[in-house]
């Protein structure tokens, strides 16, 4: 394979090449097949899809979040993007710390979630010198068990006048960060709204509980292959590196060598690996096929 016969093929699948997603089912389709995005460009890059990109059908010139407010085309997108929210079809992750959410599809959800969601989501978190979590989140974190699915304004009123939204948005990204809470809903009267995951998908949860972390992995990482068609162990770290040990996502991709799932192929002067010939019309698991 060539660079460029490689680039050719995640165009395609990509959406990149002239036909854009346009439509509800469209975009359902795109999703399931790469599995995740993000929804604007990620600088600096990580090798992965975006749902903007897709729905320009091209990616030249296209906005990051710092600039999407000005970009129609991002304003269309981000409308499609939240009927797929409201539809339960798409969840968003706070993989980099910013306003660029990691949009992962239903199917893929609970292997996302065995590894990055909390394993007992009814329990409270608690503030404490040794707790990842603020005393503010932690109220945010009941005001919306008690009252979700509440928006963003609705928080701050009934906190107290005296939150200000920047502390609000760093309490709500403790809890969106470790999947306590999800974005259900936007509109430009009230903003965003949120719920706690566990009510709002009890299924994906509990689904996510069940799953052992290297199982989750190695599904993930099967996922990834098959959405970005081939990849290196420095690309895979770059992107895996978010939410689990780097030195994890070596051990998942030596065992899936060893169980002939992957193999590797030459790219030019590089080295990849990809789903292994004999399995490559299989893209998910059985239990993914089963959520879809």
């Amino acid at each position: 394979m060539t660079d460029l016969e490689l680039e050719h093929l995640r165009q395609e699948k990509w959406r990149l090449n002239g036909k854009p997603v346009r439509t509800l089912e469209e975009a359902r389709s795109f999703l399931e097949a790469v599995g995740f995005c993000t929804l604007y460009p990620q600088k600096p890059a990580v090798l992965v899809p975006t749902f903007l990109g897709a729905w320009v059908g091209a990616d030249d010139r296209l906005p990051t979040w710092q600039h999407a407010f000005a970009d129609q085309r991002a304003k269309d997108a981000t409308e499609l993007m939240v009927r797929l929210l409201r539809e339960r079809d798409v969840y968003e992750a706070n993989l980099f710390g910013e306003n660029n959410p990691l949009l992962v599809t239903a199917s893929v959800f609970p292997y996302f979630y065995a590894l990055v969601g909390e394993r007992n989501p009814k329990t409270a978190p608690k503030a404490g010198p040794r707790s990842e979590y603020s005393q503010l989140a932690c109220d945010t974190f009941e005001l919306i068990r008690r009252k979700g699915p509440i928006s963003k304004q609705q928080m701050r009123e009934d906190l107290g006048g005296s939150v200000s939204l920047p502390a609000l948005d760093g309490a709500l990204v403790e809890l969106w960060t470790r999947l306590r809470i999800t974005r259900v809903d936007y509109n430009a009267n009230d903003g965003s709204s949120w719920d706690v995951l566990y009510r709002w998908s009890p299924d994906a949860v509990r689904d996510g509980m069940n799953l052992g972390v290297s199982e989750a992995l190695t599904a993930l990482l099967s996922k990834y292959l098959g959405c970005v068609v081939a990849a290196d162990q420095a690309e895979l770290d770059n992107f895996f590196g978010n939410f689990v040990p780097r030195s994890r996502v070596k051990e998942a991709v030596n065992a899936l060598l060893a169980a002939r799932e992957l193999e590797f192929v030459r790219v030019g002067e590089r080295t990849l690996v990809q789903i292994a010939a004999a399995k490559a019309e299989v893209r998910s698991t059985p239990r993914m096929q089963r959520a879809r």
